[in-house]
């Protein structure tokens, strides 16, 4: 089990699997037309007018991040640490160069949970409400936050040390490749630029794993949210004996891990231009084989208005956007955010992670995806989908990874990623990166003679 470390010790000791829990349809011309207790104080911001963009982030300077890119985009967020959930981060704004005011995107964004199932079935974990997720903040090297900034985060309820202040927290930026190219009407004319990212990240222990939670807020307005796992097997592991693991270590089946799942979920709530008032829409697209005389299949895609709360599953040609009630960009269209779901792995052996992604009612007592805290009509996400009406709605992303250990896996275990991101559909009413002397290309319009 875990146990309480002296400040002069660097970690804690680590368990085994048997881990100690603390106690705790429209046709796309019609679509066009129609088209818990923590560290650090979090204000939430008031409904804008319909066409107003929203303040900048709106906390003391100790807990915002502010950050402008080199191609002239600036994010700005507040963050606080939950004694749950760990880093949460609040009135988020993205602000293009080309834009007078922030443009708000969320009202926060967390860790919703991570579900640990083993494959033998003898032990089943909720990381952040049972087993002291937020507590096991690392502290960071500064080499493991290159060119960036360690912030110092006040831990509630620490059990490895008696100085809750950790230095855990690192904000920076990292290239990330190109964001555009184009060969321009001359020869020798190239348009190109290379993106960049504000990255804000820390680590967890939580027995012989080490998560790593990044959020990465492109130039471009696209957030990405990863979890990436790290550290160790754990050798007390070595014991799957009835075909469910995978050996490890030299000779025979002698040792085998044992396998197991990693569930993961996250927690957003839109605040689109500055209002919760938002909307979910659900786009999929049906292809026909061609008819006669024609030499392609056609593709028709539909729009279903998600009006009540949702249980919801990806598929080829479906997606989803968060669509602003209050905002519109300069083409006079509605701003939104389309969710893009990673590689997942879905696990079906519970009814709450037999989903991909919820949209359900804002609750403040609805918080984690299982084992949640309190009297919430019940302890899932899935309980939580009762047939309400989305005026506020929030977003339950489940990215799921089967974990088989494999020789490679140690030692250090190399950091397998799960995550998605959300990517602006008309939040501006260009590419928020084109460079000057291409900004008059908006629309229909024809090379210059």
């Amino acid at each position: 089990m875990h146990v309480k470390r002296s400040t002069s010790d660097a970690r804690p000791p680590r368990t085994s699997r048997a881990r100690t829990r603390a106690a705790v349809g429209l046709s796309v011309a019609a679509l066009a037309a129609g088209a818990t207790t923590g560290a650090g104080p979090a204000a939430a911001q008031p409904a804008q007018p319909k066409t107003a963009a929203a303040a900048a982030a709106d906390c003391s300077a100790a807990y915002r991040i502010e950050q402008k890119l080199d191609s002239g985009t600036t994010w700005r967020m507040c963050y606080r640490y939950d004694n749950k959930a760990g880093l949460v981060l609040e009135n988020v704004s993205y602000q293009p160069k080309d834009e007078s005011a922030p443009i708000k995107v969320l009202n926060s964004a967390r860790l919703g949970q991570i579900h640990v199932p083993y494959d033998d079935g003898k032990n089943e974990y909720d990381d952040l409400t049972g087993f002291n997720f937020a507590q096991g903040l690392m502290n960071l090297a500064p080499g493991e936050c290159p060119g960036g900034t360690i912030k110092t985060v006040k831990v509630p309820d620490l059990w490895t040390s008696d100085n809750p202040n950790v230095k855990g927290l690192c904000t920076t930026t990292r290239s990330r490749g190109h964001a555009y190219r184009m060969q321009g009407d001359a020869a020798n004319k190239v348009y190109q630029a290379q993106g960049k990212d504000l990255l804000v990240y820390t680590v967890n222990q939580v027995g012989w794993y080490e998560y790593m939670t990044e959020w990465r807020f492109q130039d471009d307005g696209t957030v990405t949210m990863n979890v990436g796992a790290t550290g160790s097997l754990s050798f007390e592991d070595y014991d799957a004996g009835d075909g469910r693991g995978w050996p490890i270590g030299k000779g025979a089946a002698k040792a085998s891990a044992t396998s197991h799942s990693h569930n993961v979920f996250w927690r957003l709530d839109f605040g689109l231009d500055g209002s919760s008032k938002n909307r979910v829409e659900q786009y999929d697209s049906a292809v026909t084989a061609p008819a006669a005389g024609q030499q392609a299949p056609t593709t028709k895609t539909t729009r279903t208005k998600v009006t009540k709360e949702q249980a919801a599953d990806t598929k080829a040609y479906r997606w989803w956007r968060m669509v602003s009630e209050s905002g519109k960009n300069k083409d006079g269209h509605a701003r939104s955010y389309e969710i893009v779901p990673g590689t997942s792995t879905k696990y079906p052996g519970r009814n709450f992670t037999k989903h991909d992604l919820y949209f359900t009612q804002y609750n403040n007592c609805e918080l984690f995806a299982s084992n949640n805290p309190g009297s919430c009509g019940g302890k899932t996400v899935d309980k939580w989908v009762n047939g309400q009406t989305l005026t506020h709605p929030v977003v339950w992303m489940n990215v799921g990874f089967h974990h088989i250990a494999r020789d490679e896996d140690q030692q250090p275990m190399p950091i397998h990623w799960q995550g998605f991101s959300i990517v602006p559909r008309d939040v501006t009413a260009m590419n928020p990166l084109t460079p000057d002397d291409l900004a008059w290309q908006n629309g229909h319009w024809r090379p210059r003679s």
